[in-house]
């Protein structure tokens, strides 16, 4: 008997929390989350500033539709607001892969207060909630 579109999008999902994924696999999943961001990019002395939306959230990184044109490895700031915070989240990331005008970003040195600002925020993602 076949499996259901819902029993292999559940044991898709198991994978990803469990990282059986491969060696590709990330260290945390990552949930939908659309809201606007803000990026800075430094290049040959001169700051340079976009706008874009994320697509979603982890632990360890961000995806987002950017209006700028990024390099892959490039390190960038960005300043992410985020469900039920009264003030964004200001971290470096570094970019990490592009596809046309979307990007992956993984955090740089996150502080114990932003990693508990992030665990926090992507559990309530995980529950639905925000």
């Amino acid at each position: 008997m076949a499996s259901s579109s819902s029993d292999k999008a559940a044991a898709s999902k198991k994978a990803a929390l469990e990282g059986k994924n491969g060696p590709k696999a990330r260290r945390f999943p990552r949930f939908p989350m659309d809201v606007r961001i803000q990026l800075q990019v430094f290049r040959e002395g001169t700051r340079s500033q976009c706008w874009g939306r994320t697509t979603e959230l982890g632990q360890d990184g961000i995806g987002a539709t950017v209006t700028g044109d990024l390099q892959v490895g490039e390190t960038v700031s960005l300043e992410i607001p985020l469900p039920l915070s009264a003030y964004p989240l200001k971290v470096r990331a570094v970019v990490r892969y592009s596809n046309g005008l979307h990007y992956g970003f993984e955090f740089l040195t996150l502080t114990t207060e932003q990693r508990d600002r992030l665990q926090r925020v992507c559990h309530m993602l995980a529950l639905g909630v925000g």
